[in-house]
């Protein structure tokens, strides 16, 4: 007999559990207990004994899906593999197999922190959008299709630009997965960014400058906020440098800055002159980091403050400054660069003052320092603001 729906459906139980098998069906058949439960088997010849394997309850598996598992436990059985051993392998991975959970964080401990600065704001965005999300699925069974909704989701609280982060942040995630063949292709294969980004060209001009650092004070941003935006917007260094600088990084008696190579984009220690206002605003952070090792200690532990955290900050606050233009933390460091080169000072020594990567066969036997120069830039670019702002 061939099986079909209706007839598995009306199969009844007898006192006996019984078996009814497919004619020519190659092994495949259904077993009915007495209380009625249904379950499809498999049998087999395996190195001459006879063996039986169960394909899955009835009706949870379907009878095309019942076919299905018949048809790749014959296949099994054609290339020597004993198909009920090898179900109980694949149980047992699928047991075992990691959870985007456990991705997310063998990420973190062996990718992103030993390779990135910054790598608390992947964590803060995988465990944001993603761990809620899929978090509990295995990581091999997440499809294009859950994390094309997850990036939806983002874009749909009105953070577009967000979307593109938490897009490149979880498809390093699984290639990083790939690499290390705990899954075979990534999901987010193919998926292209989202949303247009246009390359900022922001610069605040010298009346928005005064607005802004006056208008700090009306803000409900806490100090050290304020000064660590004046600080990036005085030195013109890179804000994760700024918000993770520590006081032995500092000689105030000859005004310079040491960031470590640890800390610096390009790998490399990185000199920084500090201007008369530079210092100014360091004397208040050390009346405020109260004996912390951070400049700018964070308020609710014993780290120092975010990057995210000054995002949010100016975010917040933004209308607060009347008459400027919505801008970010690092345009006030491009800001500075700008009114720089306006200045006078050559892109290249501002470059130097920047600490821009260089990659060019000339930066590769250039070995001055720069010092002097980056001390001159700092000094006219201290003359400039101090002009912008207090006259």
């Amino acid at each position: 007999m061939q099986f079909t729906d209706r007839l598995i459906k009306n199969l009844k139980p007898k006192k006996n559990r019984y078996e009814l098998r497919e004619k020519s069906g190659h092994g495949f058949a259904i077993r009915v207990t007495p209380n009625g439960h249904k379950s499809w088997i498999f049998f087999y010849h395996f190195e001459g004994k006879k063996q039986r394997m169960t394909l899955g309850p009835y009706p949870e598996i379907s009878l095309a899906k019942a076919r299905e598992l018949h048809r790749n436990a014959s296949k099994c059985l054609a290339n020597n593999k004993n198909p009920a051993t090898e179900q109980q392998k694949s149980k047992v991975e699928s047991r075992t197999a990691n959870t985007v959970n456990d991705l997310i964080e063998e990420y973190l401990e062996k990718w992103a922190m030993p390779r990135k600065r910054s790598w608390r704001e992947d964590e803060r965005i995988l465990k944001k959008d993603i761990a809620p999300t899929i978090g509990k699925h295995k990581a091999k069974n997440v499809t294009k299709k859950e994390i094309l909704l997850i990036l939806d989701q983002v874009i749909n609280r009105g953070a577009p630009i967000a979307a593109n982060r938490t897009l490149a942040v979880t498809r390093r995630m699984f290639n990083f997965a790939v690499e290390r063949d705990i899954i075979p292709i990534s999901p987010c294969h193919s998926i292209k960014t989202l949303n247009k980004e246009n390359r900022r060209d922001r610069v605040l001009s010298d009346e928005e400058i005064k607005i802004f650092w006056h208008g700090l004070e009306n803000t409900n941003m806490f100090e050290i906020t304020k000064l660590a935006l004046k600080l990036q917007l005085v030195t013109g260094q890179r804000k994760g440098e700024i918000v993770s600088a520590e006081w032995d990084e500092f000689d105030l008696k000859k005004s310079w800055w040491t960031i470590p190579a640890s800390k610096s984009k390009n790998g490399n220690v990185h000199l920084v002159p500090l201007s008369e206002l530079a210092l100014e605003l360091l004397k208040e952070l050390k009346d405020l980091s109260d004996a912390s090792k951070w400049l700018f200690p964070s308020p609710v532990g014993e780290s120092h403050i975010l990057p995210t955290a000054v995002n949010h900050a100016v975010r917040k606050n933004i209308e607060k400054f009347n008459d400027v233009k919505p801008f970010t933390p690092h345009d006030l460091r491009r800001t500075a660069a700008s009114h720089m080169t306006a200045s006078g000072v050559s892109r290249l020594v501002v470059s130097k003052l920047l600490n821009h990567v260089e990659n060019s066969v000339t930066a590769i036997y250039d070995r001055h320092t720069y010092d002097k120069e980056k001390r001159e830039a700092a000094d006219m670019w201290n003359i400039k603001l101090k002009n912008i702002v207090y006259y």
